[in-house]
């Protein structure tokens, strides 16, 4: 995959080679087939619950291919909700959807679980075309199941843990149960994924889009 960097310039290489040679059909990556992005949120849950995390302005913390993700969100719940993988199990065309684990470590830069639960990294592929579309982070997750392991493949409804309350630090500033949360990332693996805006405070279910992968925007942050 060409760097961002790259990417960005691409549309001025384009334009500048026109000038010298005639116009012939571009060679850049087709868009994908989209996937839905939901709450890796077993029922329930808030998204950007007090106002403070919207995806427009939410610090990206984590990255993937050697990349910066392109959003991230915080999506709120007790703790004790089971959290599941954010991605739908079809992408708009009907293609069957595989999702591998890719990433399990802590997700706090001290390496301590205490700290902010466990990072799960998840990667989705188009079985039908076997193009890899996409990765998410899954962050402040708690009481990891054994199985979940890089690797390993995991369904919609998959358990990678809980919700849980962590203690108060750098990394998860939280002082009581009503705050606990899962930080969400997503990057797409060409071009920038979307999310879908809307209010601070807005109660979810566990088939409300909230973001597509598979998707060509110029730039992170995008709105679908």
């Amino acid at each position: 995959m060409r760097s961002r960097f790259a990417r960005t310039l691409g549309a001025l290489a384009l334009v500048l080679g026109a000038l010298a040679v005639p116009a012939t059909p571009a060679a850049a990556h087709a868009t994908a087939d989209p996937i839905g992005i939901y709450p890796p949120i077993e029922g329930s849950s808030i998204w950007d619950k007090f106002g403070s995390t919207p995806p427009a302005s939410h610090h990206i913390v984590f990255g993937n291919w050697g990349y910066t993700n392109d959003w991230a969100v915080d999506i709120y719940r007790n703790p004790g909700a089971t959290v599941v993988s954010p991605f739908g199990s079809k992408t708009a065309a009907g293609h069957p959807v595989a999702v591998t684990v890719v990433t399990v470590r802590a997700g706090c830069a001290t390496g301590n679980l205490a700290d902010g639960g466990y990072r799960i990294g998840l990667e989705a592929r188009d079985t039908t075309t076997g193009e890899v579309i996409a990765r998410a982070d899954v962050m402040h997750v708690n009481n990891k199941p054994g199985g979940i392991v890089v690797g390993a493949s995991v369904g919609p409804w998959t358990k990678l843990g809980e919700t849980g309350r962590f203690r108060y630090s750098s990394c998860y500033q939280v002082n009581g149960d009503s705050g606990a949360h899962i930080h969400l990332e997503v990057i797409n693996q060409h071009r920038y994924s979307c999310y879908v805006k809307r209010a601070a405070g807005t109660t979810l279910t566990d088939e409300t889009v909230v973001g597509r992968v598979g998707t060509h925007y110029s730039g992170q942050r995008s709105a679908c």
